[in-house]
C-alpha cells in the first residue's frame, strides 16, 4: 500500500507528467483561454480515465501478446491505435454518466496527450506490475489535472491584467509554465525514494 501511494504521489507532484517531463505540456498549452471550469473539469477527468485504461490495457498487450512474441519493437504501432479507439467510447461513456460536464471536442486534445502513451513507455521499460502502474498512471492524471487547474487559474488571473504586448499569447503561457515548474520543484524533497 505504502508503494501505492509514493507511486501516486511521486507521480501526481514530483515527476509530474506536463511540468517535470513536458509529456502532456501541448495539450495545456494548447486549451484556449476562454475555456470555462467545467471544460477543464472535463479534460482532467477524461484525461485520467483515459491513462488509467490506456496504461492497463497496453501492459496486458505488451505482456500478453508483444513480449512473448519478441514483437516489443512494434510498441508504439499497438499502442497509437489503441488509444485512439478508446477516445471515442471513454468520452461517450462520460458524457452519459456525467451530462453536467461538456465532453465533446474533447478528442483532439486527449489524442495529442503524449503522457498516455510516454506512461505506456516507462511502463514497459521498466517492467511495472499492475499496481504500481495503476497506482502511476491515476498519478500521472490527476497531476495532470491538477496543472490544468492552476494553469486555468494562472489565464484567468493574466487576461485581467496588463500584459506587455510582445508578451501575449504564447510567450506568457510558457513563462507561466516555467514558473509553475519551479514551484513543483519544491515538492522533489518529499519523498527520500
Amino acid at each position: 500500500m505504502t508503494d501505492f501511494l509514493l507511486a501516486l504521489v511521486g507521480t501526481a507532484l514530483i515527476n509530474n507528467f506536463v511540468l517535470q517531463w513536458p509529456l502532456g505540456a501541448d495539450s495545456v498549452l494548447h486549451t484556449p483561454a476562454s475555456v470555462t471550469r467545467p471544460q477543464i473539469h472535463a479534460l482532467g477527468l477524461a484525461t485520467t480515465l483515459l491513462m488509467l485504461v490506456s496504461s492497463l490495457l497496453g501492459q496486458l498487450l505488451y505482456l500478453g501478446v508483444l513480449q512473448p512474441w519478441h514483437l516489443q519493437s512494434l510498441q508504439l504501432m499497438v499502442w497509437l491505435p489503441l488509444v485512439l479507439l478508446l477516445i471515442g467510447p471513454l468520452l461517450k461513456l462520460l458524457a452519459r454518466a456525467l451530462p453536467q460536464l461538456p465532453f465533446a471536442g474533447l478528442g483532439p486534445l486527449l489524442l495529442g496527450n503524449a503522457g498516455t502513451l510516454g506512461l505506456l513507455l516507462m511502463a514497459s521499460r521498466d517492467a511495472l506490475d499492475m499496481a504500481t502502474l495503476c497506482a502511476m498512471s491515476l498519478g500521472a492524471g490527476l497531476g495532470f489535472w491538477l496543472v490544468l487547474s492552476l494553469f486555468g487559474d494562472l489565464r484567468q488571473r493574466i487576461s485581467n491584467n496588463d500584459v506587455p504586448l510582445p508578451w501575449r499569447g504564447l510567450p506568457i503561457d510558457l513563462i507561466s509554465a516555467g514558473l509553475l515548474a519551479v514551484a513543483f520543484l519544491g515538492f522533489n524533497g518529499l519523498s527520500k525514494t
